[in-house]
């Protein structure tokens, strides 16, 4: 499967100067393990894999001195194979088990640059986040994988095609012939199902056919709760699922701001907000802070006490909500739940596009707009609606009081642009 995160990789991979080492990170199973070892047969003549879960032993080659020389001496031994700079790809993997491995990338980027190390971890965001280690700050090249694009799933079912014509419309914002604009919701409606977790589109590829597809989503989601009760103490694991499996109700409501007390009677942020920011930091679920205005920097206006989270993939939202296909093509499901699936999509896929995620709202009048991005020095207002319905009153209150240069409004409608409304299709999200 192409993944967009490749071009980034081969940048990395032909710097000439001042190349440190490369940490991705995400949510287990998005696909981490997969891309490194196919960048490195694609792009290196030979490739180290080190394990750090599963090749316990080698954590022995990070004690004492982290002089990069003395672990290369030992990484070849071990694999009887030489580490030449240049033609060797060198992958830490579930670096997260061996804090020593972690710390060694600085002393990589200090005194090996020619060397081509690049590391990984599920829990990677966790354990940064604890105190014990000691995470090489500068010294490293962050990135984040995230589940497949809307786009990056075209490529991967052989629709390489749609995506060049959704660019080509979205940067002219001319109609798409009506025929594709249907084919490409009915491919949309099969994403929020399918969702972008790798193992879940190539069962539905390899099937031709979604019936084994919950399957799939349904382990990942074990494998979630599993590394709940792993990496935390037990009364710790409790509160981090509970909050997790609360996830369908929070966006099951029409305002989707984040309620502890759906969690448990009694439950306060003194109580959960560790095992929220566990969620967050794994990756699991993606946040969306609150902010009071709509004014360049957002950040500066954010609003700590109020938040929404959406799940990493709206096909895990589905699995775990047990929506089916034809729940979502029949229109079967409530007005506010397929509204939960579009919100959730859209948050996924804005991040995977590298923007912090926020959402405004107004006491007088009551309003609301779902999203809020910054882009070129500019606050964009993003309304996400699940049909053909734009009615947006909230936005136009928001466009009244800010005046924004463009406003984005997704829903199944086709392409337009009405004043500084840009009307586009939910199946366009990836291109902004």
């Amino acid at each position: 499967m192409e993944r967009n995160i490749m071009s980034e990789l081969l940048a990395w991979r032909n710097m000439k100067a001042d190349r440190m080492p490369l940490v991705l990170y995400g949510v287990r199973q998005v696909g981490k393990t997969y891309i490194l070892r196919e960048f490195g047969d694609r792009y290196f003549k030979n490739t180290i894999y080190v394990n750090f879960e599963r090749m316990q032993g080698i954590t022995d080659f990070f004690e004492g001195e982290l002089q990069p020389e003395r672990i290369i001496r030992m990484l070849e031994e071990y694999f009887s194979q030489k580490i030449i700079p240049d033609e060797t790809l060198l992958i830490f993997d579930e670096i997260q088990a061996c804090e020593r491995a972690l710390t060694s990338l600085k002393y990589f980027c200090e005194e090996a640059p020619e060397y081509h190390v690049v590391a990984a971890g599920s829990l990677l965001g966790v354990a940064i986040n604890c105190e014990k280690f000691s995470f090489p700050v500068g010294k490293v090249i962050m990135k984040t994988l995230y589940p497949m694009r809307f786009d990056e799933f075209l490529r991967a079912v052989g629709k390489e095609y749609l995506v060049s014509m959704i660019r080509e419309h979205f940067d002219t914002m001319q109609e798409m012939p009506h025929a594709t604009h249907l084919e490409l919701l009915e491919w949309y409606r099969r994403y929020l199902y399918i969702g972008g977790m790798p193992a879940a589109i190539n069962q539905y590829m390899e099937r031709e056919s979604m019936i084994n597809v919950p399957e799939v989503q349904n382990m990942i989601l074990n494998s979630y709760t599993a590394d709940m009760a792993k990496y935390t103490s037990d009364s710790e694991s409790t509160k981090i699922r509970n909050a997790f499996l609360s996830m369908p109700a929070q966006l099951a409501k029409e305002n989707k701001k984040f309620q502890y007390k759906l969690i448990r009677k009694g439950a306060t942020a003194g109580l959960f907000g560790d095992s929220i920011a566990w969620l967050i930091f794994s990756g699991v679920v993606i946040s969306c802070e609150r902010t009071s205005r709509g004014d360049m920097p957002l950040a500066a206006f954010r609003d700590v006490s109020a938040f929404k989270l959406y799940l990493s993939d709206v096909g895990l939202l589905s699995a775990f909500s047990g929506v089916t296909m034809e729940n979502i093509v029949r229109n079967e499901l409530s007005e506010i739940y397929r509204g939960a699936l579009a919100e959730n999509y859209m948050a996924q896929t804005l991040k995977a596009g590298g923007y912090d995620l926020y959402y405004w709202t107004s006491d007088l009048p009551t309003a609301e707009v779902d999203f809020l991005i910054q882009k070129e020095g500019r606050v964009i207002p993003i309304e996400v609606k699940s049909g053909e319905n734009v009615s947006a009153k909230s936005l136009k209150h928001f466009n009244k009081m800010y005046q924004p240069e463009k406003v984005m409004r997704f829903s199944e409608k086709n392409f337009g642009i009405n004043d500084n409304v840009y009307t586009v299709p939910l199946y366009a999200a990836f291109c902004v």
